[in-house]
């Protein structure tokens, strides 16, 4: 940082929250001089709600940022002081990794690599403003009137475009706990005309960990071989703790309902729409009357912090009755609260009005990632927030624009869920939104994208050189399976790799018991070349059967939409289709079918009237490159 603000940079990142910072890191390691602008240091990478990365889906997120080179995968390994690898018994597709982390070394990790970082300048102020002429971004102005020009700017602004924060009846504007809230620059995003609204999330009560009985909970230990985020990591940086569990109770239950008046969530006071798969301590009591008891997680929030973080608390009640209902909890009795849980309602833009690429269709060179765009999580936002990046530092430089398919990769179906059907209610990731699970496994994040992102320049010699190694081992491990004869429970000996597609049969058993096969695995963390494989081989099947299918799709996803194709006078859609469409100005045929309310019929006849209308001026082509074909 310097002590004067850059007057010009290629791209301005607003936040450095988790998309924040993937994008100021992203397109940083494409070239481009990137101004970040947060209220302070501490602002850096904070983890206002749960501090922990990965879980269901959100881990297949982290492992594909790192895959691509970004930094969140790497950061949890640092900093996580407990391991897990969730849906274990069930199959690979569905794996997930999640951390842990000590929430303050998290916060300080993030804030070393952004210093440290060629080509980025951290500016602490407060943007009070976008500068938009004609149809194309210019720069921020910040609250002291000094303006930042730039052709990018990227808007990852959280809870914070006009946050209010509830507990009880009281109210304030804030984005955070005790963070001013961006009342101007949401009256600027607002001045844009996009569509959007009001969301609402919410944290729990935080309580000091000496004022509680943990002898009275139930031990959750992590893992005894965890299982890093990030392909880079060969062995993990702190020491780690146990987590607790804990069951509510009917005096819980009796002690919400009693309060429930004075909650804002039921008095009429909060307004915006809460996320579906995380509700509020008062929704699941009032929602499932019939529920005896919820599950609840004592999470410590750092290694040498006071902080413990109740998962599944979250709550908006007054503080005394917080007080009380956490001391109604077995082990609570005596807790002391450090502070009280509350809800945070905040604008988003319907995401509907983004390309594929997170620009905003009526506003050349603007970027949304994150919260703004209407979902949840840290993971979602720091995929978000890599997209937007990659796709600044491009279009500073004049390259083609970059996206992926929700074929290739979680954050493809991220991104194509948002842009094609928007959000009614914050939006979450989930392994069931994947039409090809078995194709976009945690283990193989870095076969399917660290090639595409060393074309575009974002993964370093390091990472490249790692993943060298990594491919060539499973190239040749797969023709050793596919060539060593081992002997099956019959008795019989054949292919190692048709012995794997026996259920009782595991990779690392046959490993043991067929020393002739000579597998190479990574010395240090050869669990990810032995699920790769297992999978690969287990899943043959299936596996081909999802690549016919998408090779299948794959003719829609290259037939790009002319910018000038009229839906609306297309014979044989719905017009409730013709409406959606001419909104959301899918980029390309595979795109379109997407949008909620299509049809395989209504599909295949854009295509053939596209086709059509190509064939007879010769102007339409199908686009077969990275980019993100007609409109992106």
């Amino acid at each position: 940082m310097t002590d004067a603000y850059p007057s010009t940079v290629d791209v301005v990142v607003i936040g450095a929250g988790h998309a924040g910072i993937e994008a100021a890191w992203a397109a940083s390691r494409l070239g481009a001089s990137v101004a970040v602008c947060t209220l302070s240091p501490a602002t850096i990478g904070q983890m206002p709600c749960n501090p922990a990365i990965g879980g269901t889906a959100k881990g297949h997120l982290v492992r594909e940022i790192d895959a691509l080179g970004g930094l969140m995968g790497e950061a949890i390994d640092a900093t996580g002081i407990q391991f897990r690898l969730l849906n274990r018994s069930r199959g690979p597709a569905v794996w997930a990794p999640r951390a842990q982390a000590d929430k303050r070394l998290y916060a300080a990790y993030m804030r070393r690599r952004l210093e440290r970082a060629d080509g980025i300048e951290l500016v602490y102020a407060q943007v009070a403003s976008l500068i938009v002429e004609d149809g194309r971004v210019l720069g921020v102005r910040l609250d002291d009137g000094h303006e930042i020009g730039a052709a990018q700017v990227v808007v990852t602004t959280g809870t914070f475009l006009d946050g209010l924060i509830h507990v009880g009846s009281a109210r304030r504007p804030a984005g955070r706990y005790d963070e001013p809230a961006a009342v101007s620059l949401a009256a600027s995003v607002r001045a844009l005309g996009l569509p959007g609204g009001r969301l609402k999330t919410g944290t729990p009560p935080r309580v000091h960990r000496a004022s509680i009985d943990f002898s009275a909970l139930t031990p959750q230990p992590g893992d005894a071989e965890p299982v890093p985020l990030s392909f880079l990591t060969t062995a993990l940086a702190q020491p780690q703790v146990e987590c607790h569990t804990v069951r509510t109770s009917e005096r819980v239950h009796r002690l919400v309902r009693e309060h429930i008046a004075e909650s804002p969530l039921y008095n009429g006071q909060i307004t915006g729409i809460g996320p579906r798969y995380c509700p509020s301590l008062e929704d699941k009591i009032m929602r499932f009357p019939d529920k005896e008891a919820h599950q609840l997680f004592l999470e410590p929030e750092g290694l040498d912090v006071d902080e413990v973080y109740i998962n599944g608390y979250s709550m908006s009640l007054p503080a005394e009755v917080q007080e009380a209902i956490v001391r109604a909890l077995p082990g609570l009795a005596e807790a002391r609260l450090i502070r009280p849980g509350y809800a945070v309602e905040y604008d988003f833009v319907q995401p509907t009005a983004l390309r594929h690429t997170l620009e905003v269709r009526s506003v050349a060179g603007l970027f949304l990632a994150g919260q703004i765009n209407g979902t949840s999580g840290y993971e979602e936002a720091a995929a978000q927030g890599w997209v937007a990046g990659v796709n600044a530092g491009l279009r500073s430089q004049g390259r083609p624009a970059f996206t992926l398919g929700r074929h290739e990769a979680y954050i493809g179906i991220l991104v194509d869920d948002l842009v094609t059907r928007g959000c009614l209610e914050p939006y979450r990731m989930f392994t069931s939104r994947a039409e090809h699970r078995l194709l976009l496994r945690i283990d193989n994040a870095d076969l399917r994208l660290t090639p595409r992102g060393r074309e575009l320049g974002t993964v370093g010699d390091e990472r490249w050189r790692t993943f060298v190694d990594r491919q060539g081992r499973h190239a040749r491990n797969r023709e050793r399976l596919r060539s060593t004869l081992v002997r099956v429970p019959s008795g019989d000996r054949v292919p190692a790799e048709e012995a794997l597609r026996n259920p009782s049969i595991r990779l690392s058993g046959l490993i043991a018991a067929e020393p002739a096969l000579g597998l190479e695995l990574d010395p240090v963390a050869p669990s990810v070349d032995v699920s790769s494989l297992d999978a690969d081989c287990r899943y043959v099947g299936y596996i081909r059967r999802q690549e016919r299918e998408v090779h299948r799709a794959s003719r829609y996803e290259a037939q790009r939409v002319p910018s000038s194709f009229s839906f609306e006078s297309l014979p044989g859609l719905s017009r409730e289709l013709q409406v959606r469409l001419t909104e959301r100005r899918p980029a390309t045929v595979g795109q379109a079918g997407s949008i909620p309310g299509m049809t395989p019929a209504a599909q295949a006849l854009i295509s053939a009237a596209i086709a059509r209308a190509g064939a007879a001026d010769g102007s339409f082509v199908r686009d077969t490159s990275t980019g993100g074909g007609a409109g992106e």
